[in-house]
């Protein structure tokens, strides 16, 4: 009976996005509860499915919001979706969808750096990127023999780079990376603008360098470390890793596919401070150091490490978020104060126009379904 129920559960949220007052507990380590049981609202939250179902937030495929390690909601809705910049068609997205996360890639990136460094692999943030690329030696010259991880981690290595425009456009320095026939060098020999760790660029490159130096510092490509030592530990066994066109090279910047409740196991992790169910995967410093406001991005936008903060206004309070960001309105967002982790998965690919979005999801209905 219990399976036929759970059965039926399954296809009432596939069909008609429909979902259970509380999520399935299910044997994966995430614990569920009730909205009314953490304090939320259900009927705001419920009220955000109806404008989800409407359109009023486009294309959104997933929902799934935690608090104090419950999670409390969990919904997902059919919609346009991408594999990488290759059209699927309309996707009815379920529990067990892989999902591009895209850009949340570079946080899953950033927590095998802290493993790597915690297992003695890397030396310390501080360490200089030419230590591990002596066969670029001849760009360990001036302002880049200065580079470091911390310059990669934080985006802020003065290197000229743009992806200001659009992904299709071919002048993108993520899309010339990703064609060339040696990613890692043409990152290395792009031209400095600034000396390191004066101004902030977003910079795939920086990430994809990250993932090159844990291959030579532990002689594992970024996705079979990243398998061993902070996926499979969470209990995260399917997911997928693009690589560049050609090669073998995992594209650590934008490449990962993963499940929602998988990606939401991530945000636990970093919200126990790097714990998961007594073991710790991702060094407790390495986290807090993650989330801390290392470069102004903007006037209240900073970065950590391959974390973005924002400083928001929600209901005339100002609120601090920590986000994992990926194109196409992929989220990840922390609020410590209010114990929450909520992850949002879309198919907004390369829309920049200003929708209604995840953000906005967050300051219309799950913030103010906090304040009961």
């Amino acid at each position: 009976m219990k399976k036929v129920i759970l059965f039926l559960s399954f296809i009432l949220t596939v069909r008609t996005g429909f979902s259970q007052p509380q999520p399935a507990q299910l044997a994966d380590g995430i614990t569920t509860a009730t909205m009314e049981e953490e304090q939320f609202n259900a009927g705001k939250i419920r009220a955000l499915a109806a404008e989800v179902e409407k359109g009023t937030y486009p294309n959104i495929h997933s929902l799934l919001i935690s608090r104090h390690n419950r999670l409390i909601y969990e919904n997902y809705w059919p919609g346009q979706d991408e594999q990488w910049g290759n059209a699927m068609g309309v996707v009815p997205h379920h529990r067990d969808s892989l999902h591009d996360i895209r850009s949340i890639t570079k946080s899953i990136v950033s927590a095998c750096v802290g493993i790597a460094i915690s297992q003695g692999k890397i030396k310390s943030v501080d360490q200089r990127v030419f230590d591990f690329f002596p066969e670029y030696a001849k760009q360990d010259t001036g302002l880049k023999a200065t580079l470091t991880i911390k310059h990669l981690l934080t985006m802020s290595t003065g290197l000229a780079w743009n992806e200001q425009v659009p992904y299709d456009n071919p002048e993108n320095s993520e899309i010339r990376m990703i064609n060339s026939p040696d990613p890692v060098g043409y990152v290395l020999s792009q031209p400095m603008e600034v000396p390191p760790g004066q101004q902030w660029k977003y910079n795939g490159g920086t990430t994809q360098l990250l993932a090159a130096i844990i291959e030579k510092a532990t002689g594992q490509r970024i996705d079979r470390y990243a398998r061993q030592y902070l996926l499979e530990p969470l209990g995260i066994t399917r997911f997928t890793w693009f690589t560049f066109p050609g090669t073998d090279m995992p594209a650590a910047a934008s490449g990962m596919r993963l499940r929602a409740r998988d990606l939401l196991k991530f945000g636990l992790l970093y919200s126990n401070n790097g714990n998961w169910q007594g073991r710790q995967i991702v060094p407790a410093e390495w986290v807090q150091e993650s989330f801390q406001s290392h470069i102004k991005i903007f006037e209240t936008g900073f970065y950590g490490y391959q974390f973005w903060i924002f400083m928001d206004k929600v209901q005339n309070k100002t609120v601090r978020v920590v986000a994992c960001v990926g194109n196409g309105d992929q989220q990840v967002f922390f609020d410590q104060e209010k114990g929450t982790v909520t992850v949002v998965n879309a198919g907004n690919y390369n829309k920049w126009n200003g929708q209604k979005n995840a953000a906005d999801m967050m300051r219309d209905y799950v913030y103010p379904a906090m304040e009961q």
